[in-house]
């Protein structure tokens, strides 16, 4: 209903602007054909009429930019109250139970595991919001060493694959490339685990995710996850990577996210002066997230 009431808003002044410039044209041609030889008030009237039209482009242009922001900033509220309190409701159900009835031990161990499963989520969800503000314009500089890429990548492969419970066979890798490369090791510890969790997630129930490093031109080191999920419309290809974005579809509606996985990821590439971009052939068809690291001298 909310999301209706703003695309209403939007067509609303849309179709304002539209006309206020319809009618301004129709009484400027009026008054031109009733006054063709004032050449000097012609000349004036033509740039108001140019100015005017500008103005009101601008102002429409500016006022759909705001509302579409606004729209994506409650989504962002909404997506981030619900990954904090789902957990902590999870957990505060579980230690109500454990206070008040009788838990076999074996159950309570469960009951510890899901916990902890829930407090993990938590902090993730927690972790991605400060993470996003420290890539801000008042950014902390960057704490550089050398790092071992293809060993940061196998630490985040086997995170995924305790986190999600899938087998090493779904979730692979082929690190032709050893390069080391210089840079922040929280961040870009930070960009491959969001890269991998965006494949697995997006996946559906089918989770088939391939993680691969080679090198380029013997200058950059790239890595490519690969996955064959729900896989992305070529005019999203750059829009997944703003903040707040999320992809319209049926699969976005059942994972849950904050849509700040992407952004960070681009930023920490940004700041490593490096690149990051996504590759898909379409809808159905899988997608491929590329993140790009100068090679250390």
């Amino acid at each position: 209903m909310v999301a209706a009431g703003r695309k209403k808003s939007i067509a609303f002044f849309i179709a304002l602007g539209a006309g206020l410039v319809t009618v301004i044209l129709v009484l400027y041609i009026g008054w031109i054909l009733l006054n063709w030889r004032t050449g000097i008030l012609l000349f004036l009237g033509i740039l108001l009429v140019v100015m005017i039209i500008g103005g009101v482009a601008v102002n429409t242009l500016f006022l759909v930019r705001e509302i579409l922001r606004n729209e994506q900033h409650n989504a962002f509220i909404n997506a981030v109250t619900h990954e904090l309190k789902t957990p902590v409701a999870s957990i505060r159900l579980y230690l109500q139970t454990l206070q008040t009835h009788p838990v076999d031990e074996e159950k309570r161990k469960d009951f510890y595991r899901i916990m902890l499963e829930d407090s993990d989520r938590l902090l993730g969800t927690i972790e991605q919001v400060l993470r996003t503000g420290r890539m801000g314009p008042s950014a902390r500089k960057l704490n550089l060493v050398r790092i071992d890429l293809a060993g940061v990548i196998e630490d985040c492969v086997a995170r995924a694959r305790t986190l999600y419970h899938i087998p090493e066979e779904s979730l692979s890798c082929d690190l032709r490339a050893r390069s080391r490369i210089e840079g922040d090791l929280d961040e870009v510890q930070a960009a491959i685990s969001n890269l991998i969790d965006n494949a697995v997630k997006y996946s559906g129930n089918h989770v088939q995710v391939v993680v691969e490093t080679a090198e380029a031109d013997g200058k950059y080191v790239t890595v490519r996850v690969k996955d064959r999920g729900e896989g992305i419309a070529r005019s999203e290809l750059k829009r997944v990577f703003k903040r707040f974005y999320r992809v319209p579809g049926q699969l976005t509606t059942r994972v849950k996210g904050t849509g700040l996985g992407l952004y960070i990821v681009r930023s920490v590439a940004k700041r490593h002066k490096g690149r990051a971009w996504a590759e898909s052939e379409g809808p159905g068809r899988g997608s491929t997230f590329v993140l790009q690291f100068p090679v250390a001298k």
